[in-house]
This record gives C-alpha cells, structure tokens and sequence, in this order.
C-alpha cells in the first residue's frame, strides 16, 4: 500500500485520539473500569456524540477543500492530513477549557492508552475501508472510490466504541503492570511485621474517620495514612511504595467499594490486623444491587482477619450493630449514646453553628471533649476512632488533645469564610441519604436565612428517585430557600418540596454550578447560611 495512505490512517488515528479528551476523561472518572464508562456514555449521549459528529465534519471539509475526491497530489494529502490532527487537537483544547470540576489527568496509564488507541484506530480505520470494500492500493484510483470517502468520513461517528477498543485491547497490559505494582506493595508490608495495619471501610465517613484517627493517634504515634479519598488498590499500593517509611507505626489503610469483591482484594493487599466498619447505607445501588451486597461488601474486611484481629463498629441500633454481635473475637462498639453493650459513647452533647463539645465514656473513666468539627454524626465519628486509639494505649489526655486538634475534611461539613455576609458550608465532596440527613440537621443549627443548592443524590440505582424524593421533603423542613442544580435530575427532589409545603417561589433551578452562584448572588444576603451539598463530577453533568 502507498505510503501516503498509511500517512492519512496514522493521521486520521491521532486525529480522532486527541478528539478523544472528554470520552478518556469519562473512562477515567469511572476508574478505568467498562461497565462505569458505558454507564457514563449513557447518561451523557449528547456529550458522547459530539467529537465524533465535529470529526466527521473536519474530514469531510478536508476531502472536499482539498480536492481529494478526484486526485491524491503529495500536496493536497499532507494539507488533509493537518486539517485533521489540528481538528483534533482543537477539540482536546476545547475539552481541556471546559472547566471540569475534577480533571483529566495524562498519568502514566493514559499516556500508554493514548498510545495504544493511535494503533488501534490506525488499523480499524483500514478495516473500515476494506469493509466498504476499497481496493487500498494505487492512490489514484483509491481516491475515485466512493466507498473510501464514506469510510473516511463515517468512521470518526464511532469514537465512543474506538476509544473501548483501545481500553481493551491495553486491559491485559495493565493488569500485568498493577500485578506488579500490587505485588511490590505486598512485600513491603510483608516485611514490616511490627506494623500496625488498620483497615477502615463503610459505606461513608471512612474518610473522615481516617483522617480524625490519624490526627488523633500522632499524638502517641508515627502514622502513615493515604492523602483524600486514596482507596482503590492502586492508590494504596502507590502510598505503601512511596510514602511509607520504617519510622512507621501504623499504616490506615481506607477501602473503597464499588463491586462485590473490591473489598477482598484490598485486603489481600493490605492484610489487615485491625478493622473499622464506620457505616452501612445506600450507597453506589447502581453498581451493587441491593443492600445486602454492600453488607456482604463491607463485611468482607472483618471476614478477612478470620477472628485474630481487633473490630470496630458504630452502634447504630441496626446493620453495624448486628454485624458486631455475629463477630468473633476482640471488637469495640461504639455509640453516640450510652447504650448496654457500648465499649466507648459520648454523654452531655452540645452541638453549635462552631463546632461541638461532649463527653468522651469508656468502661474505665470520662473526659470533656470539644471539636470544631459539625454535627452529631461526627461526634459518632470521632468516638469510634477514639475507641481505636484506647486500644493502641493512648490515654484520655492524649486523645482529647487529638480531638481538639481536628480539622475539617475539605469538602465534608467543612465551614468556609463568610462570603459577601454569608456563612457557606461545603459539604460537596458527595452525597447520601443519611449523610445529607446529617447535613441538613447541621444546618438546622444555624441562625439566618438558610439556603441548600444541591443536584440531588446519584448512584442509587433503581431507588434514587424515591431517595431523592424523600431528600426533597427533609430539605423543605429545614431550609427556607432552595437551588436544584439539573431540571432532570432533580425533578424528584422538587416534587418532594412541594409536598412538603415549600412555596414554588422559594424553589430555583439551574442548569449548572456556576449558574447556582448567579442565582445565589442574586437572592443571597448578609447572614444567610448555604448549604453546598454534594457536587456531582463531570460525568454525571445533564
């Protein structure tokens, strides 16, 4: 075949590779994992197409400016061949300048699947080709086919599929890579037998009661603990080779779980010697099914230590609550109030729009506690992990010491400056029925004007419209103002303030974030309190 027809594939390749920024962003924000990014085609078809339609249009524009459907000079294919790659470079940049709320990143992984998508596509473009049943040989007459223009043309239609292509045949690679990463990982833990390892899982608040037990057991020890929300087993393996250093005395390690068996795997990693169960909720139906899968799930870190390590649970009157009575072995229960089986709870609870004091019980003594964290369900949070940190020895001066310490997680309750007179509170990070419960009672605490702008809880499979529903009917209860963020998606959640009784004039709502903060500067005054409660990532964008 001539050279200049494989020049105008490898073209036309990277061409539609560059165009393809916003669907690798896509299978990025879904873990690089298939189901998810077709999940995400799905939800965001509009999005999907879109490259793909503005590719088609760049190679036909070329075909036609350039003479090409009649005559193949050097000149002409080389000026086709940089129409294309600048068509796809555009559409990178444009998908770069969007603004995306978390963004794509060129890791060492994707540079790999942008290279291995060149080839693909490089070679499906000429099966195309073949297909519409062109003869690629002898340019001049190649050119007079009409069946190579309509490949040329047609192919560019169907990135979304190219681009799973790409991610599957590059799938063998990187599980060979991660095997090897996972592997390393492993042995270094494996060599550290004086390492204490703790796993902390739930369905949510893992995050914060890492980051509330590392602050609190650096008061007595030296603690390695993942950075934000690293808890799938690559981030772990990542920390566990880079960061964690032999001066080391406990290793928290936190499990995230999408799938039935995503648990199990990060124990095999981690090998846990002690583990903290923080919640069980509805929380990612879409990927679990049901409830008892995520139970099963979470479990599964518990199951792992087989009855020789140490168990922590919250006294929830429910799930976790039952999961700790069918647990052999050493376990703690913790509770926000005293209750008959109750290892550690709090007592005297006072909670503030500032922060919150109680009192910190054991079976052995008390101590009076304060914390600039919100909301009971930290209080709850906190007592759990002070329950781990009695059992690695520290007193009840040093963990009240760490509990005044604490600060608040970005984006969980966390309280922001006042802006322009109002009060934000951030609780962005994500959303579910009982955290937005919990959000929505912080709110009740403050005086003012209180305002909640939300796009509504994702992720709840077939139940996320009754949820949402029910979110809508609590939010009437405790907000005077609302702004929904997404007419479709959050059309459950307004017919749950109309049924609450909230006026149709106190209800807003917009197409995206930024015209939330249009809105909210627009209505907001001085001595409002905003709720920001969850913030869906790009590809859950309507």
């Amino acid at each position: 075949m001539d050279l200049l027809v494989w020049l105008l594939f490898a073209a036309l390749a990277c061409g539609c590779t560059l165009a393809s920024r916003s669907l690798f962003h896509f299978y990025q924000l879904e873990n690089y994992q298939f189901r998810g990014y077709f999940i995400s085609l799905k939800r965001n078809w509009k999005r999907a197409i879109v490259p793909g339609l503005c590719m088609s249009a760049a190679v036909l524009f070329a075909l036609l400016d350039t003479g090409m459907m009649t005559a193949w000079p050097v000149l002409q294919t080389l000026l086709w061949i940089a129409v294309v790659i600048a068509a796809g470079f555009a559409l990178q940049q444009l998908a770069d300048r969007q603004g995306s709320k978390k963004r794509f990143v060129l890791t060492a992984r994707m540079k790999r699947l942008y290279g291995i998508s060149i080839a693909v596509q490089a070679g499906l473009c000429f099966l195309c080709c073949l297909l519409a049943g062109t003869p690629v040989t002898g340019t001049a007459v190649l050119n007079r086919q009409a069946g190579f223009t309509i490949a040329l043309t047609a192919y560019p239609l169907l990135l979304p599929l190219w681009v799973f292509c790409a991610a599957f045949i590059a799938w063998p690679v990187e599980l060979f890579i991660r095997h090897l990463y996972f592997r390393d990982a492993q042995k270094i833990l494996a060599a550290r037998d004086d390492l204490i390892r703790i796993g902390i899982t739930g369905s949510y608040g893992k995050t914060s009661v890492k980051f509330i037990l590392r602050t609190i057991l650096t008061e007595k020890k030296q603690v390695c603990s993942p950075p934000g929300s690293f808890n799938t087993p690559m981030g772990l393996a990542r920390v566990i080779r880079n960061d964690l250093r032999p001066a080391h005395q406990v290793f928290l390690a936190e499990m995230g779980a999408r799938h039935r068996g995503d648990i199990r795997e990060l124990c095999r990693l981690v090998h846990p010697n002690m583990g903290v169960l923080t919640s069980i909720g509805e929380q990612h139906l879409d990927t679990f099914r049901t409830l008892d899968n995520i139970v099963k799930t979470k479990y599964d870190l518990i199951r792992s230590m087989k009855g020789q390590g140490v168990s922590f649970f919250v006294d929830d009157g429910g799930i976790c609550t039952q999961l700790w009575e069918k647990t052999p072995g050493r376990k703690w229960l913790a509770a926000l109030r005293a209750t008959e089986n109750a290892d550690v709870w709090a007592g005297s609870i006072s909670t503030t729009s500032t922060g919150s004091r109680f009192t910190l019980y054991t079976r052995d003594g008390h101590i009076d506690c304060e914390t600039q964290l919100l909301g009971e369900h930290n209080i709850l949070n906190i007592v759990l992990s002070a329950a781990v940190a009695l059992e690695l020895g520290l007193s009840l001066k040093e963990i009240r010491r760490g509990i005044a310490r604490v600060q608040s997680v970005p984006h969980r309750l966390q309280l922001l400056p006042a802006q322009g007179g109002m009060t934000i509170i951030d609780d962005a990070f994500n959303s579910n029925p009982r955290g937005a419960e919990a959000a929505l009672k912080v709110l009740g605490s403050f005086e003012g004007r209180r305002i909640v702008i939300t796009p509504g809880m994702v992720e709840l499979g077939e139940r996320e419209a009754e949820l949402n529903r029910a979110f809508g009917e609590k939010m009437a209860a405790a907000a005077d103002c609302v702004i929904l963020v997404g007419p479709k998606h959050t059309a459950p959640i307004r017919e749950g303030l109309a049924a609450a009784g909230m006026p149709e004039d106190r209800i807003y709502t917009v197409r995206s974030l930024a015209e939330a903060r249009e809105k909210l500067s627009a209505i907001g005054r001085s001595g409002d309190v905003v709720l920001l409660e969850n913030d869906l990532p790009d590809n859950y964008a309507e």
